[in-house]
């Protein structure tokens, strides 16, 4: 088998290992049998390209050419000219499936259903990694840089599951990796020829390494294989020796919420990317459909998960230990008999599509009817999946509790017991001190913490001059919350993560729950929740009550009717409870009947109806884990650096050249030449002469060894359309490189970086834009960069093979120590 089919092979194996880390993504595996076959195909199609043979551009850009035509047989076949030829509606197919595809991604948890677009996304970013790959290990024969679209691709599939990708597939990647550089190391050992091993000749004459059963021929590539298992061993290690970050590369939890006794994946996706992705959807999905027999919709919130513990960095679920589900689920903690209550029932239906471990239900929930593998976790009071199970096209029944305490029940609520507060009250040191201050100012005269707690709703909602705003930064650390009250802008999750940490800073027992507001009736009695529907809210604990919802989000969900019951505002008297199909109209878009939706305080205050254009700052403290910020930052460089490379190539070097004193030497250079040696005075005027040439090149003009400098200098005014002064300066150029070439005693002339920059302007006059723009930004000249590195690979392969030969140091130094000298001066070389 040649060196390129290996390598080719080899290439496709290790894109298709590090494509493994997609799986855990969507809930099937045919995409990856279908990425196989075209990954083939596409390979195959760079073999017929090196075997005819094409350039190297040229072979790239045949596969480039056949992956778009598999790509548009596999999904655009009836939109294309022949079935196969890509047109203006095969296009237009690929960017409605993109557009579809992320959409998708936005909506759907982990594992994701494979729609249409998805799987294009899947196959596509396959075969454009795996084009990168061939084209840099097998095509340039450069398979270390080839990691780096391999780590692309595990990046991607680790990022979008929340740092979720396991171990495995960061194995299966890195073995995909290291088997590609083994198959570049025994192409180039089979082309420098037989191995020699250096070893003792045995009594038959053949050097032991390539005697029958000698090891020499394989030790390189044994060898190889024992600094991959290592280096691969470290990588695995070190991390795990380190102190770790949320969310490390091999962490399977990705981060996420606590874990239980009985297993099961607790958190699957983090809800508030999540959220922010549902409210900022252009088009409005059905969530959930239920029926209930409670006669007050507008508090039928669906709650999904608690989220507890405050770190400074973010709100997460706390680690709690999960059970079975039980027949019954225990009363709420806290409730006293003296709230009344009232036990209603829902029946919930959730789409097939909407697929995520943690199930949404009212609270306080007190008996759950449901099929499949789900555990409870009581101090959340909410139901999990186990072992992958998810909520996609479930139906099941919920009996839950309406409480309806009074103010005077809520005002009058003793101290929580030492254990809850300690737990729901600690604020990390790291919040600022603004928050506690504008804490204590906003509730300043109140008598308890239910005045307290309704005074933070109400500066929030209606007298803090607060706007709501889905595009700003959903950061969620002590940093996000105080700018947020200086800037008051932000959507849900910011009015209830500062609600709640506010509340703790006020020893008010306080967490934060996300889910779903009631969303709208139909005609058939049955109430619809979308993805803008998705809501968090405060929850504060009252000793009697237990969790109790306040709503501080202007424009969103409706205000609880016991905090609208003797609170000095100027809302208490008139506020009505929103229409149930409030939360059903997107707060942010523009709609003339917003206002149908908006709470009469807010109506009163002018701050319904179109949505208000933003412009706040979306900086922030607060932002990706390190690691994303690592790649993201590592690909942006990438797709900047590269292509800027040839122009700071050429950059430092003009800059070197010019910089000399021969190059910017004025009037006095001569005098200044005395203390410079001959061939430093030549060195220098032939550096400037080869900026000369590069500078032509660039712009056209190509190099020709065989010319006289001052037939060069003729030769650039000709063909270059220069005028008198820029041609005057290439002679004048010419002149000085002459004169250090061929005078007994070279001296220095005078302005030559001058001359240089003349020249250049001269030979940018009468070029279009994009002649200039290219002599700038892809100089032809950078190709000495490749001839310089090819230069350096052959010098390093011959030093090699002489060592490999037995040539011993000592002899190659006394070569060089009795090798003729040069002639003091350079000799007539052209540039």
């Amino acid at each position: 088998m040649s060196g390129h089919i290996r390598l080719a092979l080899c290439a496709t194996a290790a894109t298709l290992l590090a494509s493994c880390a997609l799986l855990p993504l969507v809930d099937s595996v045919s995409w990856l049998l279908q990425a196989a076959l075209l990954l083939a195909l596409q390979s195959g199609a760079g073999a017929l390209a090196r075997r005819v043979p094409l350039a190297r551009p040229l072979t790239v850009l045949a596969q480039a050419v056949v992956t778009l035509l598999l790509l548009t047989v596999v999904f655009a076949s009836g939109q294309a000219l022949a079935g196969f030829l890509p047109g203006p509606d095969a296009f237009a197919r690929f960017a409605a499936l993109l557009e579809a595809g992320a959409q998708d991604v936005g909506q759907y948890a982990i594992p994701a259903p494979l729609s249409d677009g998805i799987r294009l996304m899947l196959v596509g970013g396959v075969l454009v990694i795996g084009l990168a790959v061939d084209a840099l290990a097998v095509t340039f024969r450069s398979a270390a840089p080839a990691g780096l679209p391999l780590l692309a691709l595990y990046s991607v599939a680790a990022g979008l599951s929340d740092g979720g990708a396991g171990w495995v597939w960061f194995v299966l990647a890195a073995a995909g990796y290291l088997l590609l550089l083994l198959a570049e190391g025994r192409d180039r050992l089979s082309r420098w020829g037989r191995v020699f091993s250096g070893g003792a000749r045995r009594p038959g004459g053949l050097s032991s390494g390539l005697a029958p059963g000698g090891t020499g021929a394989v030790a390189p590539v044994r060898t190889g294989r024992r600094i991959g298992v290592v280096a691969l061993g470290i990588a695995l290690a070190v991390p795990a020796a380190l102190p770790s970050l949320d969310g490390g590369l091999l962490d399977p939890t990705g981060g996420g919420g606590g874990a239980g006794s009985g297993g099961g994946t607790i958190s699957a996706v983090n809800p508030l990317v999540s959220l922010q992705n549902s409210l900022n959807q252009p088009n409005d999905r059905e969530v959930i459909s239920y029926r209930t027999n409670s006669e007050q919709t507008q508090d039928m919130y669906l709650r999904i998960v608690a989220l507890d513990q405050f770190d400074g960095t973010a709100w997460k679920p706390a680690e709690r230990a999960i059970t079975d589900v039980p027949g019954r689920l225990p009363v709420p903690g806290g409730l006293s008999p003296e709230v009344r209550t009232t036990e209603v029932q829902t029946n919930i239906s959730a789409a097939d599509w909407y697929k995520q471990n943690w199930l949404p239900m009212p609270f306080p929930a007190t008996q759950v009817s449901i099929d499949g593998r789900w555990r409870y976790e009581p101090v959340g009071r909410t139901l999990v999946g186990d072992r992958g199970q998810h909520t996609g096209g479930r139906q099941y029944e919920v009996k839950s509790l309406e409480l309806r305490p009074t103010a005077k029940q809520l005002a009058e609520a003793p101290a929580p017991n030492a254990t809850l507060a300690r737990e729901f009250t600690s604020v990390p040191d790291s919040l600022p001190a603004d928050v506690y201050a504008t804490a204590r100012r906003v509730t300043r005269g109140s008598a308890n913490d239910y005045e307290r707690a309704v005074k933070l709703q109400d500066w929030f909602t209606s007298e803090g001059g607060f706007t709501y705003d889905t595009e700003v930064q959903a950061g969620s650390g002590a940093a996000a919350i105080s700018r947020f009250l200086k800037q008051k802008e932000g959507f849900c999750v910011h009015f209830a993560f500062s609600m709640a940490a506010m509340s703790r800073t006020l020893g008010i027992p306080a967490r934060v729950a996300v889910g779903f507001t009631p969303g709208a009736p139909q005609s058939d009695g049955t109430m619809s929740v979308g993805l803008r529907d998705a809501h968090a809210w405060p929850e504060l604990y009252f000793e009697g009550v237990g969790w109790t919802r306040f709503e501080p989000t202007p424009t969103r969900g409706s205000t609880p009717e016991y905090t609208r019951q003797d609170v000095p505002a100027p809302s208490a008297s008139d506020s009505a409870a929103p229409e149930p199909s409030a939360s059903a109209v997107p707060s942010d878009e523009p709609s003339p009947s917003a206002t149908e939706s908006c709470p009469r305080d807010r109506q009163r205050l002018g701050e319904c109806g179109a949505a208000q254009a933003q412009g706040g700052t979306r900086g922030g403290a607060d932002g990706p884990s390190i690691r994303t910020v690592v790649v993201v930052a590592v690909g942006v460089l990438l797709v900047v650096g590269l292509p800027l490379l040839p122009l700071l190539w050429r950059t430092r070097a003009r800059a070197r050249r010019l910089g000399g004193g021969a190059a910017g030497a004025g009037a006095g250079a001569g005098a200044g030449a005395s203390g410079r040696s001959a061939a430093d005075v030549s060195a220098r005027t032939l550096a400037v002469w080869r900026e000369v040439i590069d500078l032509a090149w660039d712009y056209g003009i190509l190099p020709d060894d065989s010319l006289t400098p001052r037939k060069a200098a003729e030769r650039i005014v000709r063909v270059g359309h220069l005028t008198e002064e820029p041609a005057q300066a290439a002679h004048r150029l010419a002149a000085a490189v002459e004169q250090v070439l061929y005078a007994p005693h070279p001296r220095p002339a005078a302005g030559l970086a001058e001359d240089v920059r003349l020249l250049r302007a001269g030979l940018r006059t009468g070029l279009s834009r994009a002649s200039r723009m290219r002599a700038v930004l892809a100089p032809r000249s950078a190709v000495r960069v490749a001839w310089a590195f090819s230069a350096r690979r052959r010098a390093l392969t011959r030093r090699l093979l002489l060592n490999a030969r037995g040539e011993s140091r000592l002899d190659r130094w006394s070569a060089t120590l009795h090798r003729p000298g040069r002639p003091g001066r350079p000799g007539r070389q052209q540039s």
